[in-house]
């Protein structure tokens, strides 16, 4: 076996040379990818742990939310049990007035003619009984009809007794 030839050499290590310095330029990228990757984790891990402090407290505002809002929730259901009662006692009072309205709304409606025949009254007492004298000769010869209601009891008086208007309301 002979001797390779020096120009083999040579470009065998020129080759050689070529070889490590792409294997030493590739665990130099290797390297900055790891690290890389490695910050990238970090970044990635800190990140994460933020979410899940965020979430955390998120959580928590919800669920002092949902306190806040239950809170209100059964006072509001404790005012609507109170105003449905005092409408039910209302209700009651407005069945138990209502036969009183309707009484004083007729009362109302009568009230024109009882003043008209209360004037009519207090007119026939203010002119008075009519005078003796006048009762004993009625225009037609014979006693006249008497002058009070009959309810049966004038059957003991005497017909010319005179009538006194008055009111006694």
């Amino acid at each position: 076996m002979s001797a390779p030839p020096a120009l083999q050499i040579r470009e065998a290590n020129a080759h050689l040379a070529a070889v490590h310095r792409r294997a030493a330029e590739l665990e130099a990228r290797l390297d900055a990818a790891e690290r890389t990757v490695h910050a990238q984790a970090e970044r990635l891990a800190l990140h994460d742990q933020q979410l899940r402090a965020a979430l955390d407290e998120l959580g928590r505002a919800k669920d002092r939310e949902i306190a806040t809002l239950q809170e209100q929730l059964m006072t509001s259901e404790a005012t609507v049990h109170s105003l449905q009662a005092a409408v039910h006692q209302r209700d009651k009072l407005i069945r138990q007035l209502q036969p009183r309205a309707e009484l004083l709304q007729d009362i109302c409606r009568r009230r024109p003619p009882l003043a008209g025949l209360l004037a009519a009254l207090a007119e026939a007492e203010r002119l008075g009984p009519v005078p003796a004298s006048d009762l004993g000769h009625p225009p037609s010869g014979g006693p006249g009809p008497p002058l009070a209601n009959s309810t049966g009891e004038e059957a003991d008086r005497d017909p010319l007794q005179p009538a006194v208007f008055g009111t006694t309301v």
